[in-house]
């Protein structure tokens, strides 16, 4: 589908932030939600300095905001986890638009993950409702619950992977139960149960939350409680390797991860409140985006990063 964003492109991101802020070699803004604020938070992508508080907290009733992408016409999409809604926000000044996704829109609860299909709907993941909703991409009106069962349990991420099957990383029960510690893998089409894509704890996986298909065709997962990223193949679900070390860089708790325009993984430490960046072939620590608590940055979630097309 194609989303003509006022001529962004646009790209999904999860980061985070730590001492001496690094320069970039392209020039976007991003966005990154600030769990501890309620507040989603503006940086530049040059410097990565604070730009200010793009979207303020309890506007349109935002709580907990966690994720964020931008999508059609404009808008940006914050998933407001303790109102149980989809929020939507100008993609320029921030400004309040509506709910996108009512509050309980088909029982819908804890919404984390969200991303637009190749259908060009809207599928969200309920962390306490334990399934995969999906909405109108133009209305967000229900259009019924993707996929659900005992195998997803506390799901976090969503990707559509090169397959065009649904990734959704769960965390399971705390007794180890319902696919614990695992990525799961979905039929893009139907929703139907495919089975596990990474098996429970493989490589060590533990809280597996941001998803992210490199450019080498492998998936990588953000480990939260080992504070490290995975990777695996991408065909197989085969752990291949522990991409970025345990701590590197001082990483604590890893959510969202995405790849730059730059080819480096970028990544947000949640409990050192910034965001880091490493290298795309090695996975070495090359510095923070920005020093860490920037702009009062608490517990950092997701981030979206605007792209501008060049000769803008």
């Amino acid at each position: 589908m194609k989303h003509n964003i006022l001529k962004l492109q646009c790209t999904l991101v999860v980061l985070a932030v730590m001492n001496s802020p690094v320069e970039f070699a392209w020039g976007q803004d991003f966005l990154v939600s600030s769990l501890g604020t309620n507040e989603v938070l503006r940086y530049s992508g040059t410097t990565g300095a604070f730009l200010g508080v793009f979207v303020r907290a309890g506007t349109g009733g935002l709580t907990w905001p966690e994720g964020l992408i931008l999508g059609p016409e404009g808008y940006l999409y914050v998933s407001s986890a303790l109102t149980n809604s989809i929020l939507r926000f100008n993609v320029k000044t921030g400004a309040f638009v509506g709910a996108f996704v009512p509050s309980g829109s088909g029982g819908l609860a804890g919404p984390v993950g969200l991303i637009f299909g190749p259908d060009g709907n809207f599928y969200v993941s309920g962390h306490f409702s334990n399934n995969v909703h999906r909405y109108n991409g133009i209305t967000g009106a229900f259009l019924g619950v993707f996929t659900e069962g005992q195998q997803l349990f506390r799901c976090t991420g969503l990707l559509f992977g090169p397959d065009g099957n649904l990734y959704v990383s769960n965390f399971g029960d705390f007794e180890g139960g319902h696919n614990a510690d695992t990525v799961l893998r979905f039929n893009g089409v139907t929703g139907s149960f495919m089975g596990p894509f990474v098996s429970s704890g493989s490589g060590g996986l533990n809280g597996p939350t941001g998803l992210v298909f490199g450019s080498d065709g492998n998936l990588y997962v953000s480990s939260q409680t080992t504070d490290s990223v995975l990777r695996y193949d991408g065909a197989t679900g085969a752990f291949m390797d522990t991409f970025v070390s345990q701590g590197s860089g001082g990483l604590v708790a890893p959510v969202g991860l995405v790849f730059g325009p730059d080819g480096n993984l970028y990544v947000s430490s949640q409990y050192t409140h910034n965001v880091l960046r490493y290298d795309r072939a090695t996975g070495n620590f090359l510095g923070p985006v920005m020093p860490s608590g920037s702009g009062g940055l608490r517990m950092s979630y997701y981030l979206a990063v605007m792209r501008n097309t060049p000769g803008e």
